[in-house]
């Protein structure tokens, strides 16, 4: 397949991919832009989530790409970036759906599941037939939380018996397996459960009046006494680094989506430009209104300059912690930004949902915050450089 430009993409990046991945993503572009596309506002309008689009999305064999146990060629990094980009490009709920499932979710089973976990869970989470949460994130503890973790194990004869409460669980209301982090009431140290749908003393209930990403089922999840068999418990997670190692993956797709975001709101307002008249021309007439279109176009060019580099990298072995954290703060705040230059050119009717660009400027709050505010990955950042921590 020979893929079309992509809007925005004025270095042609999409060309590093090689002709197998511009295959695949040139699938998913048509996926989105087919199915996701035509009903992308209604859903968020409503805060509904299109549950019909799942098994679609399972069939274009993309979610378990980067596991042994599914089948397909690995994907590389590039490929992956580049797939998170396209799906924000369109819709960063239905993005984040699935960066949560095939990222966070089935990520902490390859990671650290047993070979049997893998076995069981990883196959059917790549065709999309079971669908599988995160839940870290606790009420009094977001940034916070490698201390703050309060959720609790306990072991009990061959079971364990978890206790506490998670907010802000992405696809926490409708997960067949959540991996849950709780700390270990004998040694304090941070473990990894599997707890699956339907399990006694474990509910979730979904957040409401959200202004941001309103299709994701985001949940709070209570777990009272809730007892979890010892061949749930991942084995591989031993301690907060553990999980740390994983979110360091996953931060890198954040701000792949943030650059997505960005195209997307350039194209929306760039076309908006060519088409509004005032004072009898079109405002791309207008010097001010390029301004802004240039600076659109230059914070999403940088970015995803960055986060391209970061792929490179992260196949080349030399990916740390800093690499990550940098395109994250990065390319959010640029996103921001870009997001809001957006909104002003298509003045009031950048703030409904008509003209497209005002659920990219609400969405790209969550992407703002989630997987580490800027703040933080400033700071891993700056330890980083200069050897001094600063956290507390």
């Amino acid at each position: 397949m020979t893929l079309d430009p992509m809007p925005g993409d004025l270095y042609h990046m999409q060309d590093l991919l090689d002709p197998a991945e511009q295959d695949v993503l040139g699938r998913v572009r048509a996926f989105m832009a087919d199915e996701v596309a035509p009903i992308a506002d209604d859903c968020w309008a409503r805060a509904e989530f299109p549950f019909e689009l799942v098994p679609k999305l399972g069939a274009l064999g993309v979610a378990g790409l980067a596991y042994d146990e599914c089948p397909g060629e690995p994907p590389s990094s590039m490929l992956t970036g580049f797939l998170a980009l396209e799906m924000s490009r369109v819709d960063p709920s239905i993005s984040t759906f699935f960066g949560v499932h095939a990222g966070l979710a089935m990520g902490s089973i390859a990671a650290c599941g047993s070979p049997e976990q893998r076995r069981r869970w990883l196959p059917p989470m790549g065709r999309l037939e079971e669908v599988g949460a995160f839940a870290l994130t606790e009420p009094t503890g977001g940034s916070d939380v490698a201390l703050g973790l309060r959720t609790t194990a306990r072991r009990d004869g061959d079971a364990w018996v978890l206790n506490g409460e998670k907010r802000w669980i992405g696809n926490g209301t409708f997960a067949d397996v959540v991996v849950v982090w709780a700390r270990d009431e004998a040694d304090d140290t941070v473990r990894g459960f599997l707890v699956e749908k339907g399990t006694p003393g474990f509910a979730a209930s979904r957040i409401e009046n959200k202004i941001a990403l309103r299709t994701v089922q985001n949940a709070d999840l209570v777990f009272e006494d809730c007892r979890v068999p010892e061949a749930n418990r991942l084995p591989g997670a031993e301690g907060f680094g553990d999980t740390a190692a994983i979110l360091r993956r996953t931060r890198s797709g954040v701000a792949w989506q943030a650059v997505g975001v960005m195209l997307a709101a350039y194209g929306i307002a760039r076309d908006y430009a060519k088409e509004r008249e005032q004072f009898g021309r079109p405002i791309a007439k207008f010097q001010l209104v390029q301004d802004l279109l240039v600076k659109m176009l230059g914070n999403a060019t940088a970015s995803l300059g960055m986060v391209v580099r970061l792929a490179q990298l992260q196949d080349a072995g030399r990916y740390r912690d800093e690499h990550s954290a940098l395109a994250k703060a990065y390319c959010t705040t640029r996103m921001r930004e870009a997001v809001g230059w957006g909104r002003e050119l298509m003045a009031g009717n950048g703030i409904v949902l008509d003209y497209g660009i005002g659920r990219f400027v609400a969405d790209a709050e969550a992407l703002y915050s989630y997987e580490g505010t800027r703040e933080i990955n400033t700071l891993i950042v700056g330890r980083a450089e200069t050897g001094c921590g600063a956290f507390v």
